[in-house]
Parts: structure tokens; C-alpha cells; sequence
């Protein structure tokens, strides 16, 4: 599982003219199940996203987690993230796992960040959305699991 980490002010997800879910403060996540994931990759991931510490305590140092600040998750399934670039000039999605197995896994991550007291919103597993991003610093890291 890939994630890719954005430190955001503000975050939303448009489909079709209609913003369907929106954040404040904290993190959005563009993330990629890949073959082979499951429950311990979804576990680390879960934990990861609701521990990283990228928010700035009162001494400006990135001490605080999302759980920290009271912050909210904008997960966004993208398939994309898995994408292998090290040959050639076309991206090559092998390593992403399959829809009809990767929607399950995706939704088990946003149950266990719920877990966690985390407010999590999300798009639509395999729409065409629109991902608004108002990165905070920017601060952008990438997770793997």
C-alpha cells in the first residue's frame, strides 16, 4: 500500500459539478492498494496516517500528529500512486491490485482510521474526481506499507 501525504488547510473531492466531501485542517491522502496487500498492510497504513507527526507544535518543530491537532482525513483511492516509472516514458500500473479486491481493502483502512476517532471522508472508488488541495507549508511525504 502507497500513500501520498499532504499537509492541507482545506481539501475537497468534486464528481460530476457536485463536491461530494470536504475537510479542514489535516491531512489528505492519494492512496494505492497494490497486489499482494491485506490486513497488516491496512493496520500500518491506518496507523501511519493517524500518527505521522507533520503538524507544528508551538515551537514551529513538525511534532504533532493528526490525532494531536483534532485533525480530519481526506482519503482518496488512486490507483495511480502504484504507478512504476523506472522504464520507459509510460507508467506501468502492474503493482496495483485489482478493483474488485482493492474497493474492500480501501474501505477496511477508513474504518480503522475512523477507529482511531479521526474524522475520514473520501470520493468514489473508480469515479472521475476532481481533488481540491490547499497544501499547508507544503508539506507532502510518501508512506509505504
Amino acid at each position: 500500500m502507497k500513500a501520498v501525504v499532504q499537509r492541507v488547510l482545506s481539501s475537497s473531492v468534486t464528481i460530476e459539478d457536485e463536491i461530494i466531501s470536504e475537510i479542514g485542517k489535516g491531512i489528505t491522502a492519494l492512496i494505492a492498494v497494490e497486489s499482494g496487500d491485506g490486513g497488516v498492510q491496512v493496520s500500518k497504513m491506518a496507523e501511519k496516517l493517524t500518527m505521522l507527526r507533520i503538524f507544528e507544535d508551538e515551537a514551529g518543530k513538525m511534532n504533532k500528529s493528526l490525532l494531536d491537532i483534532g485533525g480530519e482525513i481526506l482519503a482518496v483511492s488512486n490507483f495511480t500512486v502504484a504507478g512504476d516509472c523506472s522504464k520507459g516514458k509510460r507508467p506501468s500500473y502492474m503493482s496495483a491490485e485489482r478493483p474488485e479486491r482493492a474497493a474492500p481493502i480501501f474501505d477496511e483502512l477508513l474504518k480503522q482510521i475512523s477507529d482511531f476517532g479521526v474524522n475520514v471522508q473520501t470520493g468514489r472508488f473508480g469515479a472521475d474526481m476532481k481533488v481540491s488541495i490547499e497544501n499547508d507549508g507544503p508539506v507532502t511525504v510518501i508512506l509505504e506499507t
